[in-house]
């Protein structure tokens, strides 16, 4: 799907499925690290993972907005971290455990689970 394709299908649903959405691909993000040879996968997840959240931003709560920058900033810092990602699995297995710490406070920002 193109980035124009995927931002029209992501922009149809409300803002707690957008950030479901965001929880689900944080999620995917620490299973991919969690997996030898993902790494790749995990960085274009992480990529896409920024898009939702410039997205969804404006849209999401005032108290949520400074916390998906937040997010957003720390994103972009992971990606930087590609080489030592690629040498130490100690630092993967690290981020997974933070990817997933993420996943859990985007779901529970997004309202989805009662």
């Amino acid at each position: 799907m193109t980035s124009i394709g995927l931002h029209e299908r992501f922009m149809q649903d409300p803002v707690s499925v957008r950030l479901g959405n965001l929880a689900s691909n944080l999620s995917r993000i620490a299973s991919c690290l969690e997996r030898p040879g993902l790494l790749d996968a995990a960085l274009a997840v992480i990529d896409e993972s920024k898009h939702f959240i410039e997205w969804t931003g404006p849209e999401a709560t005032p108290d949520v907005q400074p916390e998906l920058v937040r997010l957003q900033v720390e994103l972009a810092r992971w990606q930087l971290r590609n080489n030592k990602l690629q040498a130490e699995e100690a630092a993967r297995k690290e981020l997974a455990s933070t990817a997933r710490r993420h996943a859990e406070q985007v779901l529970n920002w997004s309202g989805l689970l009662g």
